[in-house]
């Protein structure tokens, strides 16, 4: 027989993979299109699920497995609005600073795909329930890390050097990056959060993490 609890996690659980998809779609299309509008709908999809969750919770007074997958559905929710919220916030910087066309765009391109990557991978970790994701997670993150930090250091020693020299630099070059790969490093600590859930929900202990 199926119980009322079973409906209630059905609808989380739906609610859970309509934000995967929209969130992925756009990270995706802040980077290569520019577009936005998602952010706010990813946002009232989070609200959903945490009053829904919150609503079972104290209906059914759920445990075990069920208890596990409703409290790590929020966390999850979560994880999927804060992709749509960088995403957003990484239109903002090119609106603001404008177009670059003739500044280095390597380092950003490279951090982006792999985040890219990452958010693909937390997205089949729910929808196979790997255990295991977390750990491949945290080595891509730590890539992404780097690259941030790396081009965070480059863009110091650049500004001590021209101010040496007096010599003036593109700065929207170096801080459109920067705030770029800024947030793609948020995004990617979510996608390990979310792989994180995942490991909770399977296994019911802290994901090992690296």
């Amino acid at each position: 027989m199926t119980r009322l609890l079973d409906f209630g996690i059905d609808r989380i659980r739906n609610i859970i993979m309509d934000m995967a998809t929209l969130s992925e779609k756009s990270v995706r299309t802040a980077i290569v299109s520019y577009e936005k509008g998602w952010s706010e709908q990813l946002r009232m999809l989070q609200e959903e699920v945490s009053d829904l969750a919150i609503e079972l919770l104290a209906r059914y007074q759920p445990v075990a497995s069920d208890l596990r997958f409703i409290r790590s559905c929020m966390e999850i929710s979560y994880g999927f609005s804060r992709y749509g919220r960088y995403a957003f916030d990484i239109v903002e910087v090119l609106d603001t600073i404008g177009p670059v066309p003739d500044c280095d765009k390597t380092a950003v391109l490279e951090a982006s795909k792999t985040v890219t990557e990452m958010i693909s991978m937390s997205v089949r970790a729910l929808q196979s329930k790997d255990k295991d994701a977390a750990k491949t997670l945290y080595q891509m993150d730590d890539s992404v890390d780097s690259a941030y930090r790396n081009y965070f250091k480059k863009v110091i020693s650049t500004s001590d050097q021209n101010a040496k020299s007096n010599s003036v630099s593109n700065p929207k070059c170096y801080t459109s990056a920067l705030l770029i790969l800024r947030y793609l490093e948020r995004i990617s600590d979510h996608a390990c959060y979310i792989a994180d859930s995942v490991h909770y929900i399977v296994t019911g202990e802290s994901s090992p993490r690296r």
